[in-house]
Parts: C-alpha cells; structure tokens; sequence
C-alpha cells in the first residue's frame, strides 16, 4: 500500500463572501465556505440545499418526448395492451423496472411482464433475444429503462415485429436518436430538461410522475417508490445535487420509514433494520447484493429462461413478505458466491502482478486471464487500484472475445485511452473513471502496448500519488454541538457532495490509545489539540495500525477526517472518522 498520501486543500471562497453568508445564516464562517465550495452562495440557495422540497422537482414535461410518452402509456392503459418493462442487470436497470412495473400494476394495468437481459448470453442494452420474447408474449409496448438511447437497430427491428419503444434512458446519445415512439433523456442536445444528471430509475420516476399530473393522480401514488430512486442514485453514483438531492432526500426518508417489502428483506440481511439508513449503506451494502443478481450467472440445471437479474426485480416487485424473504435470501446467497469469487480473483490477479516486476514498474496495469468471470472483473480492478494506484485494466474470456472492464485514478480520462485503441476493438464504453471493452484474443498483446503507452505519455505524475482533498482546516474547539448540527443539514452526502474533509494539526492521544479490530487492525483513540484534555474527541482510524507506537509514546500527528456521529447504547457522541494521519516530526 502506498504509505504517503497527498492532502490537497480546496480552493476557498473569498473571505468576505463567506462572513456575509455566516452572518445571514448564522452559522460558522467555515460551514458558509463549505456551501460556497458546493456553488450554493446566496441565502435562498441554502435554505432551498439545508431544507430539500418535493415540490422544486422539475415539471416532468420540460423533458423532450414527454408528451408523447404519456400519450402512449395512456393509451396502453386503455387499449388493455400487454406492456413489457426492460431494463439492465445492474442496479439501476433492475431497480428502474421494478419501479415502472409496480408503478403500472398500482394504476390497475393488469397486463405486464419485464425483461432483464443475461450479462453473458445477451449482454448490456436492448437485445434482439429480448424482442423476440416480447413478440412470443404478445406485447404492444416496451418501456426501457437505463438503456437503448443508442439502439436504433433493435428499435428499427422491433417495429418489424410490431412493438412500439419508450425509451428512458440517462447515457450521451450517439449521432443519431432511434426511432422510437418517445426517447427521453435528459442528456439529448434537443432537450431543454433543467437537470442532466438523472439516473435511469430517476427517468422512470419523471415518465411516472408525468403520468399522474396529466390524469390528475395524487403525488402520494408515485412517492412509495422514491426508495426505489435512492438506491440507484446512490448505486449509479450520479451527482446528488439539484433535483438528485430531493429525489434522495425523501427516498432515504422513504426507506427508513417504510422500506417496501423487497428492500425491507434486504436491510434485514444486511442487520440494519435498527440503523439510520444512509447513502453509505446503500452503496456499500445494500447495491453490491442487488447488483450481484446479475453478475451471477444463473445455473443453467435450474431450467430458468431468465438472467440473474431477473431475481433482483422478483425481489423489488414482492408483494408478501414471504417472496421478498425469498428472493432474498437468492441474491444474499449469490453475493456471497461473488464475494468468494472476486476475493479469488483479486489474490490471483495480485500473485500474478508481485511475480511480475516489469509490470509493476509500469505506469498502468492490464491484466488477462480467460477463466476469470466476466461478472466481477470491474470490481476487481477496483480492488487492485486501492493496492497500486494506477489506471487498470481487468480482462478475461467470454463468448469467444476477450472482453474486459477499466478502472481508473483521479484526474486521468480512462475512456480517452480506452478510446485511442477503438481500431483494435470490437466494441467500448463508459466514462471518464471508468469504461468496459471487448477485442478479439489476437488483438490483446497490441492492446496492452498501446494502452501503457498511452498512459505513459499521458498521465502527470501526481495522479499516481493518492490525493485526499480536504475542504477546510479545524481546531478542535471549531467542533460544537452548533456546528455538528449545521453540518448534518448537509446530508445526503455523495458524488458531487461529498461528506467534508477537515484538516487539524498537531494534536496527541490522550493517553488510552489502542489497538481494535478482529487482527487489531484498526487504531481506536481520544485526540487532544494542544493541553485541554477536557476538549478530547473520540476518533477512530480504519486499517492504520502503523501510527499506535508514535501515539502510545505521545507524540503528536497531523490528522484528515470527517465528522460523524457514534451512536452507542442509545448516546450520540460526536466522532472523527480519521482518512489519514500523518507524524509530526520533533523540531
């Protein structure tokens, strides 16, 4: 692991613009640069962040198609025409179709089915497999969510079949937009929407929330699903800003509440029922066993004609508390089989790495192994970065084509690489951070010359130095009960409001410093700032043993954090959740 990480401050307002929003607000000068570093800078704006409002949600009809949408759900609605709701495997895809489904099913459309096509058979996006099974059924309509802003070729083969297509879809739109009954996407030039930065399931939300404007159907009809919403906000790691801060806001609200039943199953499993719900455990617990439905290939013996998504939408659509303990318990299991099977994968991927000098001296990994599983060879370039801290490339062998998925560092553009080699590449996509691909056996050897090439002509040496950005400097007197209290308003916090990063120097352990964790791993202390052992605050610092001699013998650090509250026996505390520490040397 790399030991010495850089901590960036952010650039910070100007000073008088700051006082002047403390003053109006009556809060803590450094809290008003917080909220100026997110662009909120008048005192409207902060009382529109610290006090979201469903009703500042956009009005659904700005978005291009909208009318048309409706228009042709209405008459679905009508005609009693059998609807197919599609969508992708991850967990925006999965859970944008249970929200479209259940919302259907709520209005008293009796006639639906939804489709989630197979990561290894059919692949991402709209699938002609897909279609065929929508013509077997008898439907009249497709509603995709999450995918299909560029599938003009299926959509073109669907009206062969006689099936019309909604699209709603979050992705940038190639050149040309598909012929489809209604495209809404937020991201088409042509659309004049507010806000660009919705996920999939937050499309659907919009087509369900226009639908009951235009039939005069109360808010209360489509507001159960905002738990729905939130998890693939937080899931798809969309910005929560603007109408993605509502949106979480009232669906972490929701899932607290009044989980429905699937996720209710889901947050039973995860042992969270007594918790405050956050972003955080959305991300880190409650997604990675929605999405590992679909990264697990389904057991061909089962007979099942559906993808392991699939399972992760029977779950969210349960309408008894049976059926969602059922599937479940189904995607619990499938995520423990991931987790083996990544956790695998990641110690024979770094073997390979340590046995292999001349890569590691490299400025970028690329690694291929065919009998890796394509489902979980993105998490695993994830894990190899937190070791190596370099752009990486993870790729294996599925249906005949070596295909792959990149993960990449601050600052550097991953998909601009990926794009430098599209002539040797069957296909590609993805983003700045990260991006997925697939070539042909022969062209692997070509594509890893290229790709280190690339980056080592492109990368600026400080990228591959892990950065912690911190957003303003303390004392450890700044941290009242005042301050802890405008500081939670923040919340929800994630991509594009991050939870702040504060900076305290020269500060030592009280005295009881020690050493916790299962392997002792983790370094549990009471930090002091200067000698006022009456202001002590306790902290906790995950996996950074390395610092307990210097603090045990008293010597003082250098700390990066963020403020969290410890909940323990019905007592709420405050507590700094330490990201980086580093020694301060005797002068």
């Amino acid at each position: 692991m790399h030991a010495e990480k850089r901590w960036v401050l952010k650039d910070q307002a100007d000073p008088a613009l700051a006082e002047h929003l403390a003053a109006e607000l009556r809060i803590a000068p450094v809290l008003a640069n917080l909220l100026i570093q997110r662009g909120v800078k008048t005192y409207e704006e902060a009382c529109q962040f610290f006090n979201p409002k469903l009703e500042d949600l956009h009005d659904p009809f700005l978005m291009k198609d909208m009318e048309q949408a409706v228009a042709r759900v209405e008459e679905a609605v009508r005609k009693k025409q059998k609807v197919m709701v599609y969508g992708d495997y991850d967990v925006d895809g999965t859970t944008a179709v249970a929200l479209m489904y259940s919302f259907l099913e709520s209005i008293g459309h009796p006639d639906l089915l939804f489709y989630i096509p197979d990561r290894y058979t059919e692949g991402y996006g709209i699938s002609i497999k897909g279609i065929d099974y929508a013509a077997d059924h008898g439907v009249e309509l497709i509603i995709a969510l999450d995918c299909g802003i560029k599938a003009n070729e299926k959509i073109d083969y669907a009206k062969t079949k006689g099936i019309d297509f909604i699209i709603c879809d979050h992705h940038l739109p190639g050149d040309r937009i598909p012929e489809a009954v209604a495209v809404l996407d937020p991201k088409r030039t042509d659309c004049q929407y507010p806000f660009k930065e919705l996920a999939g399931c937050g499309v659907g939300f919009k087509l369900a929330q226009a639908y009951c404007v235009k039939n005069n159907l109360p808010f209360s009809q489509i507001a159960p699903l905002l738990d729905l919403v939130v998890v693939s906000i937080a899931s798809d790691i969309v910005p929560l800003i603007g109408e993605n801060r509502i949106l979480a806001y009232y669906g972490l609200k929701r899932i607290n509440e009044c989980p429905n039943k699937g996720l209710k199953s889901i947050i039973k499993i995860c042992g969270l029922e007594k918790h405050q719900i956050t972003i955080d455990d959305l991300v880190f617990k409650i997604g990675p066993r929605i999405n590992a439905a679909g990264r697990m290939a389904v057991d061909p013996e089962s007979g099942s004609s559906h993808s392991g998504g699939h399972t992760a939408v029977r779950l969210m659509v349960a309408s008894t508390d049976e059926k969602a303990t059922k599937y479940g318990d189904v995607i619990d299991t499938r995520n423990d089989t991931r987790k083996n099977i990544d956790r695998t994968i990641t110690i024979e991927a770094h073997e390979f790495i340590e046995s292999h000098p001349e890569l590691k001296a490299l400025k970028s990994t690329v690694i291929y192994n065919p009998k890796w599983m394509k489902g979980v060879v993105g998490i695993v370039a994830s894990r190899l970065i937190e070791t190596y801290y370099k752009p990486t490339v993870v790729l294996t062998m599925s249906n005949g084509f070596v295909t792959g998925s990149a993960r990449s560092v601050p600052g550097f553009d991953l998909y601009q690489a990926v794009e430098s080699c599209a002539d040797i590449l069957e296909n590609f996509g993805g983003h700045t951070y990260a991006a997925g691909m697939t070539m042909k056996q022969e062209n692997v050897e070509e594509f890893k010359r290229r790709f280190h090439a690339y980056v080592e002509q492109h990368i600026e040496p400080d990228m591959l130095i892990p950065q912690i950005d911190v957003d303003a400097e303390l004392l450890f007197s700044d941290i009242t009960p005042d301050f802890r209290l405008t500081l939670s308003k923040f919340q929800p916090f994630g991509l594009g409001n991050q939870a702040p990063v504060f900076t305290t120097r020269n500060v030592s352990d009280r005295g009881d410093v020690r050493l916790v964790g299962a392997d002792r791993e983790h370094l549990k202390m009471d930090l002091i700032q200067g000698q006022k052992p009456n202001t002590s605050i306790s902290a906790i610092a995950f996996q950074q043993p390395a610092h307990y001699d210097h603090l045990r013998r008293g010597g003082a650090v250098d700390v990066c954090y963020c403020v969290v509250e410890n909940h323990y026996r019905g007592m709420v505390t405050p507590q700094l959740r330490i990201k980086d520490i580093k020694a301060v040397q005797k002068r």
